[in-house]
């Protein structure tokens, strides 16, 4: 799938393939449902999410592989002949999520409006069908790739069948098979049989996991060879198990054992997408309102609208030039003022922009052409580069600079990054002022927001069908890793330039986007400048009294000892208050407090919500672990880290702001996050006291006043709300009496809070499920508030 393709060639037939894509629409739907936050339909609220990330999963897919010969299989029913066999099998899942369920229909309709054949059987599952496809597809010789990842499939990969991973983009064949079961794929089932399936329900043999199972059927060749030799177990335990519980591995083999002559209804030449009434799809695309995949398909379908997608690919072998004399440099240089657009990336030696050492920038200009300008690099030898020793020949650091300093600067040309803010930070500390600059990163998440990531690994698979290099293919990982500085030039060559060329190609992709979906205003308004006064924020950061946090770290220190000797006093003995599994047994077992729950690995739950319980109930020793965990987070996350997190050269915390991380287009702060130093405790507001001003400046805190709620007040014209507004009310108290049908002056501070819940919860898509589970009731009363 690494080759782009067009959409386009789905509209025609082609010749009779020797390959059919199987999909596993129910992998499809639930990975869907679960990775996207609930989305609804703009005009009657109905849950999309699923269907949305449905779609474009299978619109990745038609446009990622060059075959017309395509199903979607998916499950009929719960009920099927092995529920006959096992009455118990899968009886331990749930019924899907209740948003989940009107989008099952909607899910067929896509496949249907894409031209797909759709394919389900009652009485079998989608994982018997495609056993079915692949056994006639190997009479025939063809080939199979299952699209999914699911294990249970994993026993059909070999002789023409492969799997494929639709979110990783990665093949499975025999040896991942191997590396996941132990075994070759033809003996996975026997694996299975022994190990069992908690998620199906399947029995398996008890005490036999999936490592102890491969070793056995690896000894023993197959799973009635183990069973009729079980006597020969060495290990009592083993032996005895096997012998009791043999008839319920041949039961479970049953189980797991994909039937491949379900009765399917169409034959192989049947599968075959036929696209020719686009009209359809159009029309589906508009009701559910996803206008960003309607703009992507209604570009590709329309004749000579693949033009800008197959450019923005840039198909072939890139061009990509190691940049190490002036005179190269300067070509680029003035290549990039002629055309008046270039990309850039900035190769550093670490993710902290503050910190970090400039090691080499590189441009593109062109799609499918870049270069990359060593400046830092100190090793080691490339003799396949003519280097013999020492560090490799670049332009020195200074001079190149100098001689881009004013291109980068230049108002007339165009400076282009993902997610510019970085690269503008490091360079502003060489004394470069980036500028005017386009952010690929931020250009799409204007126009996508939630719906996927915005980082450029994921935006080019997603528009570009592309696998870019990983930094850990050219750093390694662990205790192995490098620095980008150690990292051999003919490597870092094609990684960096392929930054700026990538950039480039989404950046042609992705910019005229903004105009057909009437997003320029937002864009260019907002979201394009923040980059550079977010960039100034961070390289100006924030100055913190290093003094005044370390005297507060020896304060904490003093108290967390004396509560620390207050819970042992209650407690009876000492202990470690840091471990769970201690507190538990002080708190259940010895002190015999009722309502203990253990987890799988055996130990009490001793969460926050439990010793809330317990403190409300008026048991000292829960509130004095909550107060110490409490001033534990507040000393480890703060009074101790942000010291050494102090810049010596500045005096000053230098935050990163994350400008596309949220969903509700906030700004998130990470290494240090200063947005969330306490303010409601006593010892939190101290900390928020060693963050001083300059002399001569004031530190001040603004926020603004319930803006969601006025918005919504404002949009929706909700006169109730505007006039509360008016008369200075209490938005949540209003709702709390309007809901809940109680005077504002008889509310319970508990009342308001449930209102509040309710309240933002609508704002920001709660569905009746989430309410219920925040609120602590049933799901048809979350429904009625929400109503």
């Amino acid at each position: 799938m690494d080759t782009p393709a067009s959409i386009g060639h789905l509209a025609g037939m082609g010749e009779a393939p020797s390959t059919y894509y199987l999909v596993d629409g129910s992998g499809f739907i639930f990975r869907a449902f679960h990775a996207l936050p609930m989305l609804t339909r703009k005009s009657d609220g109905t849950p999309i999410n699923a269907v949305y990330g449905f779609t474009n999963m299978l619109l990745k897919l038609l446009a990622g592989v060059k075959a017309d010969n395509i199903a979607v299989v998916f499950d009929a029913a719960r009920e099927n002949y092995r529920n006959r066999i096992y009455p118990e099998y899968k009886a331990n899942r749930d019924d899907p999520p209740p948003e989940l369920v009107p989008q099952f229909a909607l899910i067929h309709q896509a496949t249907e409006a894409f031209g797909v054949p759709m394919l389900r059987v009652e009485g079998y599952e989608a994982d018997d069908i495609i056993a079915t496809f692949c056994r006639l597809a190997r009479e025939e010789g063809a080939r199979v790739v299952i699209v999914s990842s699911d294990k249970d499939l994993m026993q059909l990969v070999g002789n023409g069948i492969t799997m494929l991973d639709p979110i990783k983009n990665r093949p499975i064949d025999a040896p991942e098979v191997k590396e996941k079961f132990g075994v070759a794929p033809e003996k996975v089932v026997d694996v299975q049989a022994l190990a069992g399936d908690s998620i199906d329900n399947v029995p398996g043999v008890p005490g036999i996991g999936v490592k102890t199972a491969a070793q056995l059927i690896d000894e023993y060749g197959d799973l009635e060879s183990l069973l009729g030799r079980a006597d020969e177990i060495k290990q009592p335990k083993r032996r005895q198990s096997l012998l009791d519980f043999a008839d319920q591995a041949r039961l479970s083999r049953r189980l797991v054992l994909l039937d491949d002559h379900a009765p399917v209804p169409l034959g192989l030449s049947d599968l075959q997408v036929d696209l020719t009434d686009k009209s359809r799809l159009i029309a589906f695309l508009k009701e559910q309102q996803f206008d960003t995949i309607l703009a992507r398909v209604e570009s590709e379908l329309d004749s000579g609208a693949g033009d800008q997608r197959a450019s923005a690919a840039a198909t072939g072998e890139p061009d990509y030039e190691l940049v190490q004399d002036q005179a190269a440099l300067r070509r680029w240089i003035d290549r990039a003022g002629d055309v008046g657009t270039v990309a850039v990336d900035t190769e550093t030696t670490a993710l902290d922009a503050d910190r970090c050492d400039l090691v080499g920038v590189s441009l593109s200009v062109e799609t499918g052409h870049a270069c990359y300008i060593p400046l830092g690099h100190v090793g080691p030898t490339m003799p396949t580069l003519g280097e013999r020793g020492g560090a490799p020949p670049q332009i020195p650091l200074a001079e190149a600079l100098a001689m881009l300093k004013p291109l980068l600067e230049d108002p007339a040309v165009l400076k282009v990054g993902q997610n510019i803010k970085y690269d503008w930070h490091v360079l502003a500390r060489y004394g470069i002022r980036m500028d005017p600059v386009d952010d690929t990163m931020l250009i799409s998440y204007v126009l996508d927001g939630g719906a996927h990531g915005h980082g450029m690994d994921e935006l080019a698979e997603r528009w570009l069908g592309h696998r870019t290099i990983s930094y850990s293919e050219v750093c390694g990982t662990g205790r192995q890793q490098i620095t980008f500085d150690q990292v051999p030039l003919d490597k870092a060559l094609n990684y960096a330039a392929e930054d700026a060329d990538v950039t480039l190609r989404l950046h042609r992709l992705l910019k005229p986007r903004l105009l057909s979906e009437r997003m320029v205003n937002l864009y260019e308004t907002i979201e394009r400048p923040l980059a550079q006064v977010v960039g100034e924020m961070e390289l100006t950061g924030i100055k913190v009294d290093g003094a005044e946090l370390r005297k507060l770290s020896a304060e904490f220190s003093d108290r967390l000892a004396e509560l620390e000797k207050s819970i042992h006093d209650l407690a009876g003995h000492r202990f470690n208050v840091a471990s769970t599994k201690q507190l538990g047994t002080v708190l259940f077992d010895e002190m015999g407090l009722q309502g203990g729950k253990k987890g799988k690995a055996g130990a009490y739950s001793t969460d926050s919500s439990v010793l809330e319980e317990f403190a409300a109930q008026g048991h000292a020793i829960a509130a004095r672990v909550l107060d110490w965990r409490q001033l534990s987070k507040l000393k480890g996350t703060y009074t101790d880290a942000l010291v050494g997190q102090i810049n010596p050269r500045t005096g000053r915390v230098h935050t990163s702001f994350s400008l596309a991380a949220t969903n509700t287009g906030r700004l998130s702060s990470n290494e240090p996050n200063l947005q969330n130093i306490p303010i409601r405790t006593e010892e939190g507001r101290k900390i928020r006291y060693a963050f001083v001003a300059e002399p001569g400046n004031a530190l001040i805190s603004v926020d603004y006043s319930q803006i969601e709620l006025r918005l919504v007040a404002h949009i929706a014209a909700v006169d109730a709300l505007r006039q509360a507004f008016r008369e200075g009310l209490d938005i949540h108290t209003m709702t709390a009496s309007q809901v809940f049908g109680i005077p504002m002056d008889t509310l319970t501070p508990e009342t308001r809070r449930r209102a509040k819940a309710i309240n933002f919860g609508i704002i920001y898509g709660i569905s009746a499920f989430g309410l219920a589970n925040q609120l602590g009731i049933d799901r048809g009363e979350a429904r009625a508030f929400i109503d």
